[in-house]
């Protein structure tokens, strides 16, 4: 591969050193924002940038020749779309996870780059921990969503604009596990949840990982995505009592 205009490649040598780091590429157009996240990922003993490159055309060779661990790609790319990369990734580096860091935090945006298969979805304004987190998080086989568009999302999700949930999703889940969830995809800790729903800490404890167990799902990140792609939400926005119309199960 050698690099053009529109792409960097890094020689980097293939020690002992480069494989027990996590190997990134970045597609990003924006020179600056290229640099800077280069700078500031370099300083991590554990992360390694491999290549990076401005536009769609140029990161399809470099993702198939590098094989990286993680992609953090742009959703705006001269010549095409992060979108369109996203789906293009499994097929030229089936291994690699992918990384959506971006400023657009358009609901419609956010959920079709999940439906791509985004692992992960940051925007710009986030601090450096709160990034390193997501491509920690994500290079592990986790999921991850910055709280602003866990917040953003959930909020829609809740307010209705939502895909109906598969009946083995409704049936899987009780009216009483899915107030819950919603809460723990919102941060909200047991006792705050108790608080809110009215219940016992105790109750809120036993609900939590049967809850879990059920979706096979290990953090509140993870319940999040799962929210947000299946829907799972009643017709009543959080905070009315649906134990006042029907028995809860607790």
């Amino acid at each position: 591969m050698t690099p053009t205009d529109s792409e960097i490649a890094r020689n980097l040598p293939l020690g002992p050193q480069c494989k027990t780091r996590t190997r990134l590429v970045l597609v990003e157009d924006h020179a600056i924002l290229r640099d800077g996240l280069t700078s500031l990922i370099d300083l991590e003993s554990d992360l390694l940038i491999v290549g990076a490159f401005d536009c769609l055309e140029s990161s399809l060779e470099g993702i198939r020749q590098l094989q990286p661990d993680v992609v953090v790609l742009d959703l705006a790319l001269p010549s095409g779309s992060g979108i369109d990369l996203l789906g293009e990734i499994p097929r030229l580096s089936p291994g690699s996870r992918k990384l959506v860091l971006t400023g657009n935090d358009g609901e419609a945006t956010i959920r079709a780059a999940l439906s791509a298969g985004a692992d992960g979805y940051v925007l710009k304004d986030a601090n450096r921990a709160e990034l390193l987190l997501a491509i920690r998080t994500v290079s592990s086989g986790q999921r991850f969503l910055c709280k602003a568009v866990a917040s953003k999302v959930l909020s829609g999700f809740l307010s209705g604009d939502k895909q109906s949930p598969s009946a083995i999703v409704a049936n899987s889940i009780t009216v009483r596990e899915r107030e819950v969830l919603v809460r723990i995809a919102q941060g909200h800790s047991n006792k705050a949840i108790a608080r809110d729903l009215g219940l016992s800490p105790k109750t809120v404890e036993k609900h939590r990982p049967n809850l879990m167990r059920k979706l096979q799902l290990h953090n509140a990140a993870a319940i999040t995505m799962y929210a947000i792609r299946n829907g799972l939400s009643g017709s009543d926005p959080v905070g009315v009592r649906l134990a006042e119309r029907l028995p809860a199960s607790v």
